[in-house]
């Protein structure tokens, strides 16, 4: 037999290998032919091809464990991918439910709350032990977050905690200004103040949430100033105020006040000037409208002529502008 003869039957049966592997994977195996008493004739040694085919057919096929589960990646049932992290949003999922406790707390007006409670309303306690743990000391560290440990409990040793410390203590909202809810401790702490500055009522409000209606009662009884904000009218920062230093004018001299007619500037000078007397200020508006304006002289701006490469006609290219009258 000749090369051409032995590739040619190689690739024939390649083919039909390939055709019997479709079918089996398509339709179901035809049952085997009854030859009788005789028994099926003897088969001829199997082929390449034959053994190939019946491989395939009676290999089982593995479901796939979703669109990008390990069998379809050609890897075993159960086995761990990590082509990207299990879970990317944790910090970020901490710092959020941290925002939350801190909310929580603020509405429980000061009362403590432990920590399953917190969790709690987190809707985290069924998560890991380390998830939790790293939420009750980002807690702990937290500046706007008091912690108080329970009453009676072993002190830490060497700054390391039991295994179950971490559970311990109670949490409370921590104001801006501390102490602060009601307007008798509004006017101490005003009172102890050694500085100028107003209070920003926006950090008032973070420990005492309803105390836009005791500066509204404060202001009339004139014991603090009120600076509020042009648009809503709400109070944006507050000072102490003295009701001795206020004072009722009557009506009769108001009505007084405003009949009186006020003279213009013009007016005054021109009286001080006739009696000769010199003004203190001279008006200085009419002054400075009543001064003749200097007028700049425009700068010509010089010609550039650049390098001249043609010696023998600098005498054409020469500037005699400043010659011109």
């Amino acid at each position: 037999m000749s090369y051409s003869d032995r590739q040619r039957d190689s690739l024939t049966a390649a083919a039909a290998a390939k055709a019997s592997v479709k079918r089996s994977q398509t339709s179901a195996p035809s049952p085997l032919p009854s030859f009788g008493s005789g028994g099926p004739p003897a088969s001829p040694s199997p082929s390449v091809a034959s053994t190939t085919s019946v491989t395939l057919a009676t290999t089982p096929v593995k479901k796939r464990n979703g669109p990008g589960g390990p069998v379809a990646l050609g890897l075993p049932v159960g086995a761990a991918i990590y082509s990207q992290p299990e879970n990317t949003g944790v910090g970020t999922a901490i710092g959020t439910n941290i925002v939350y406790a801190l909310d929580y707390l603020k509405q429980q007006g000061g009362k403590p709350a432990s920590l399953s409670v917190v969790l709690g309303h987190l809707n985290m306690h069924r998560e890991p032990e380390a998830v939790q743990r790293q939420i009750a000391e980002r807690m702990r560290h937290h500046p706007r977050i008091m912690w108080r440990p329970d009453d009676g409990a072993a002190p830490e040793s060497n700054g390391v905690a039991a295994d179950d410390a971490w559970k311990t203590g109670t949490y409370e909202h921590k104001p801006i200004i501390p102490n602060v809810k009601d307007r008798t401790a509004l006017l101490q702490y005003l009172q102890r103040r050694t500085d100028a500055q107003g209070v920003n009522v926006k950090d008032l409000k973070d420990g005492w949430p309803d105390c836009e209606a005791a500066l509204a009662a404060l202001e009339r009884e004139h014991k603090v100033l009120v600076v509020r904000t042009k648009k809503d009218n709400h109070p944006r920062m507050v000072w102490q105020d003295d009701p001795s230093l206020c004072f009722t004018v009557e009506p009769e001299f108001q009505s007084l006040w405003h009949r009186a007619a006020i003279p213009s500037v013009e007016d005054i000078v021109g009286k001080l000037t006739a009696a000769g007397q010199k003004p203190t200020s001279e008006d200085p508006r009419l002054r400075a409208l009543n001064q003749p304006k200097e007028k700049k002289a425009k700068k010509r701006a010089q010609r550039r002529t650049g390098k001249s490469t043609n010696t023998h006609m600098e005498h054409l290219l020469k500037d005699y502008s400043a010659l011109k009258r």
